[in-house]
C-alpha cells in the first residue's frame, strides 16, 4: 500500500464525501480507489488495462485460448 498526502479542492472533497456515503465506505482513500477503478474500467484504452496485459502475456507465452474460451472471454 502506498500512502500519499494530496491537496484537493473543496468540490472534490464534497464529491469524495458523497461517494463515501453512497457506497458505505470507511474513508476517503476507499472512495478514491473506487473512483479510480471506475475510471480505469470505463476510460482507459484496453491495451493499458492490467487484465488486457495479462491476456497478451498469456498469448505471447503460447498459452492460447480455445475458440470456445475465446468466445466466452469476448462476450
Amino acid at each position: 500500500m502506498v500512502q500519499a498526502v494530496i491537496n484537493i479542492d473543496e468540490n472534490t472533497n464534497r464529491v469524495l464525501n458523497i461517494v463515501k456515503a453512497k457506497f458505505g465506505l470507511r474513508d476517503k482513500s476507499q472512495a478514491i480507489n473506487m473512483v479510480v477503478t471506475e475510471y480505469e474500467q470505463t476510460s482507459l484504452e484496453p491495451e493499458l488495462r492490467p487484465d488486457y496485459r495479462a491476456k497478451i502475456a498469456k498469448i505471447v507465452s503460447g498459452k492460447h485460448l480455445s475458440r470456445g474460451e475465446f468466445k466466452k472471454e469476448v462476450a
